[in-house]
This record gives C-alpha cells, sequence and structure tokens, in this order.
C-alpha cells in the first residue's frame, strides 16, 4: 500500500500561491505607474508648453514661427496620408454606385453599393479644409467634471463630440450644448435600443437634444455595423428629421489608422476621439480639446472618474487611450493644438 502526503493538496507556497501573488504585485505596479504618471510625467509636459512665455519678445516671435511651419507640414502630411475634406464621409462624389466598397475590417470583406443606398450619401464632402476658424473635439473624460467650460466650447466655430454623450442639466456648465457633429457607436443602438428593431422614439428623443447636429457613425467599419448604421438614417427619415446622417469611409478609417500606428498609437483600434481629432486639424484653423484624459488623477494630483458622467472602465486592450493622450500632450507642446485640462474662464 501506497503512503499518501497529506500536504500534496494543499500547496503550502507552491505554484498556484506564488502565481497569485505575482498577479497581485504586478496590479499594484500597474496602478502606481499610472498616479506617477499623471501626476508627474503629465506636469512635465505642460511645464513644456508654458516655457515660451518666459522669454524675451524676440525669442517668442521665433517660437511662432516654428510653430507656424510646423503645423503646415503637419497639415500636410494628414492631407497626404488621410485627407479628410474628400474622404472623412462616404459619398456619392468618392464611392459611385456599383461600388464594391471594402470594410475596414478587411476580413469582413465587400459591401456592394446600389442604387437604393447610393441614395443615402451626401452628393460630396459638406466640409472643405480650413473651413472654420476655431474647433472644439470634446471627449468625454473625468477631467471636464467642474471645469465650467461649456461657455468656451460653445464658442467654438465648429464642435465635435462622441458618442452620444449627455450634454444637458447638470452637464451644460462644464461640456456646454452646441453640437455640429456627433458619433454614435453602434454597440450603444444594439445594447441599449435594441437595434431599433422595436421602439424607435426613445433613440430619436435622444438625437434632439442635438437639435440639427450631424450623426456619424462606422456603417463600414465591419458587417454588423452595417444595417443598425443604416436604421438610424431611416428612423430620422421616417420622423421627417433634419438632421443629416453620416458615415465614415473605410478608406479614411484605415489610413487614420496606419497613420496613427507610424507615430507609435499601437492599439487593436484607435478611439473615436482621435479620428475627429485628426479630421479637426485639416478642417479647422485651431484645434481645442476637452475631456481628454487617460488617467485617474488630474495634474493636479486629485483623482477622477473616468467619464464626467460615470465611472464606468472601457474593456481592457481594445484602446491605447494613455498612448494617444500623450500624443496628444506632444502636439500641444508644439502648438499644432490644445489641450484643456483645468478650469475655464471664457466669456
Amino acid at each position: 500500500m501506497r503512503y499518501a502526503d497529506p500536504s500534496a493538496n494543499r500547496d503550502l507556497l507552491g505554484n498556484r500561491t506564488l502565481l497569485f501573488i505575482f498577479i497581485c504585485a504586478f496590479a499594484l505596479v500597474t496602478l502606481l505607474q499610472q498616479i506617477l504618471y499623471s501626476k508627474s510625467y503629465i506636469k512635465r509636459y505642460f511645464e513644456f508648453y508654458k516655457e515660451p512665455l518666459e522669454f524675451n519678445s524676440t525669442r517668442c516671435l521665433e517660437l511662432r514661427q516654428e510653430i507656424l511651419e510646423v503645423k503646415v507640414l503637419s497639415m500636410s502630411t494628414l492631407s497626404r496620408c488621410c485627407n479628410a475634406p474628400n474622404f472623412l464621409f462616404t459619398t456619392q462624389k468618392n464611392t459611385p454606385v456599383e461600388t464594391n466598397l471594402r470594410y475596414e475590417v478587411e476580413s469582413s470583406g465587400l459591401y456592394h453599393i446600389d442604387q437604393e443606398i447610393f441614395k443615402m450619401f451626401p452628393k460630396e464632402m459638406p466640409y472643405y479644409r480650413s473651413q472654420f476658424k476655431k474647433c472644439a473635439v470634446v471627449g468625454n473624460g473625468g477631467i471636464l467634471k467642474n471645469s465650467g467650460c461649456g461657455k468656451e466650447i460653445n464658442s467654438a466655430d465648429f464642435v465635435f463630440r462622441c458618442n452620444l454623450p449627455p450634454i444637458s442639466g447638470i452637464y451644460t456648465t462644464d461640456v456646454g450644448e452646441k453640437t455640429d457633429v456627433v458619433t454614435v457607436n453602434p454597440s450603444i443602438i444594439i445594447d441599449r435600443f435594441h437595434k431599433l428593431e422595436k421602439w424607435r422614439r426613445p433613440f430619436f428623443s435622444v438625437l434632439q437634444r442635438y437639435e440639427n447636429a450631424s450623426v456619424l457613425l462606422p456603417a463600414f467599419y465591419n458587417v454588423r455595423n452595417t444595417l443598425v448604421s443604416f436604421r438610424v438614417k431611416y428612423m430620422l427619415d421616417d420622423f421627417q428629421s433634419r438632421q443629416p446622417v453620416y458615415f465614415f469611409h473605410p478608406q479614411y478609417l484605415s489610413s487614420v489608422s496606419r497613420y496613427w500606428l507610424s507615430l507609435g498609437v499601437r492599439a487593436r483600434r484607435i478611439s473615436t476621439g482621435l479620428i475627429l481629432v485628426t479630421a479637426a486639424l485639416e478642417l479647422c484653423e485651431e484645434v481645442h480639446l476637452f475631456g481628454f484624459w487617460a488617467f485617474p488623477m488630474n495634474p493636479s494630483g486629485f483623482f477622477i472618474t473616468h467619464h464626467y458622467y460615470d465611472n464606468v472602465k472601457p474593456k481592457p486592450g481594445f484602446h491605447a487611450m494613455p498612448s494617444e493622450i500623450f500624443t496628444f500632450l506632444r502636439m500641444h507642446s508644439r502648438g499644432i493644438l490644445r489641450v484643456h485640462t483645468g478650469t475655464c474662464n471664457c466669456c
């Protein structure tokens, strides 16, 4: 008869226990890194950006000229790679009838543009290069909470917003109400509004909060998004709404992803906010970012919620938000755009 070791199944400081300790330690280190980044590393960017203000007037003029040259170079690069004035939206001009349009996710294949779908598209892009003097791209970060930036956002000539954020009531003081383009992630329609297969008025009521803002959807990102995006157009037509519905051109989305990948932003998918910022850089002379932050603390060291309206975290590993924010801050330091992270004193 063989002897049975009574401690065999107890794993006394064995592999499972050591693995558990390692996971806990890794999580703690990751949290500390986020706190250190948001408290010290980010501050260095803003100190760098403010540095030119301390120079003499001659040096300031030189810096302004350098900033102008950098902006011209950046716009030229974006025009070659992405070309928002011609390809941000799917139009009748860039996508003729009978086109086999390739989805952004290539594994989804092609979508045949018949006459019915073709009629949904605008004849051409409604915006042109540098059409607007000052644009605001409004993210949904918790850094907007108690910012008082609503009036400054409303003062912009053109305002982009992401994924149907709340803007009325208690939020207006911080985020404003003016909206010219609002994006809608089809997952919102699928999860919250039953794919618009049943009652459609609740979703229509949500869109009415943005008055006559254009609604922008990634219908040709993959097959799953297509029909539900088309239903938004059908619904607004049925309700005789004046709100235009546009669809991202998949070629534009692919080009923007490749562009930022070449600059070090590595993610399964770049965020909608980064896509809108990229478009704004071509359509606007000045680009101001509000609500773009990916850290648990603001630059002053105070903890903040993930969104200005809730503290729900995104799925891990899908977007590379810290990398995107650092990219914005580098562009801020070079004068290409302006990142707002504090309180506003406009108007």
